[in-house]
């Protein structure tokens, strides 16, 4: 990957001495308070405690936890050196219409290091109209990640009435395409969406996607060969049942993808089914690991 030695140093710790540590990932995101309001927190009241969500991230022996400055400043002094740290630098609420989505800054790279993180997550809305402004803010991102050894991890997320017009937002299209503009802005590790696409409801898909037809497992294996070099991050998405969590976990890793970054998935649950299910994922990984 061509990594520098602070960037191959804190990947390590979250491949290798947290979580499976067997060169799999398992993140744990808690940034949808941001992203979403506390609706999310509506099924489990229990999760609107950051505690409760560090106590899973611990007890569930994940390889991170990915939350924003708030949080981090407030809880994770408890935690730190039990569980990696990805500070999220950027973020937006839902509240305005997503004609034109961008997430300004809410942190930076130098409060990852201050807070000790081993990664920096940023959201870029691939094919948004703000898309200028976003590639340039993760520019800036980029190079202070590269400045003090950071590991970058994109959010690569296909936006826009330009991309709905196109096949929609998970389309094999849109995901590929984020994918691609992911590793070429400098990404290390890339969170993605599964490719999903109904031809009976979206938008037609530009050529040649419109004449591509593949099954779930090679359109994903597509898109993990687009992020080239990078590492691959599929995205839970919203709460599905035990078994479809686990289909999709299998999916990713039989793609080619490092790891997982499933919240809603785990922390809407109760804790004990939270735990269990972490349990299974732990049990899938082992299956993947590389040394």
């Amino acid at each position: 990957m061509g990594l520098s030695i602070g960037k191959r140093a804190r990947l390590h710790r979250l491949l290798y001495e947290h979580g499976p540590a067997n060169g799999t990932l398992m993140i744990l995101p808690i940034d949808q308070g941001l992203e979403h309001g506390p609706v999310d927190f509506f099924s489990n009241p229990d999760s609107v405690d950051t505690d409760w969500i560090y106590r899973l991230a611990v007890e569930g022996n994940f390889s991170g936890i990915a939350l924003h400055i708030g949080l981090a400043e407030r809880y994770h002094a408890a935690y730190a050196g039990s569980v990696p740290l990805v500070l999220k630098v950027n973020g937006k609420t839902n509240i305005p219409a997503d004609e034109e989505p961008f997430s300004p800054l809410t942190s930076s790279v130098e409060d990852a290091v201050r807070l000790g993180a081993d990664a920096v997550g940023y959201t870029l809305y691939v094919g948004s109209p703000a898309q200028d402004a976003d590639i340039l803010q993760c520019n800036e991102v980029r190079r202070d990640c590269d400045r003090y050894g950071m590991p970058l991890i994109i959010w690569a997320y296909p936006r826009g009435a330009g991309v709905q017009a196109k096949g929609g937002q998970d389309s094999l299209y849109a995901v590929d395409y984020a994918a691609r503009v992911a590793l070429e802005v400098g990404a290390n590790v890339i969170k993605l969406n599964q490719p999903k696409y109904d031809a009976a409801t979206a938008p037609k898909q530009p050529k040649p996607y419109d004449g591509m037809h593949p099954e779930e497992l090679d359109a994903l294996r597509r898109v993990v060969r687009s992020a080239g070099r990078c590492l691959v991050l599929v995205s839970g998405g919203s709460r599905l049942g035990d078994e479809d969590t686990i289909h999709k976990a299998h999916v990713a890793m039989q793609a080619g993808c490092v790891g997982l970054i499933f919240g809603r998935n785990m922390w809407q649950r109760q804790w004990n089914d939270a735990l269990g299910m972490a349990g299974r994922m732990h049990e899938l990984l082992k299956g993947y690991g590389q040394e």
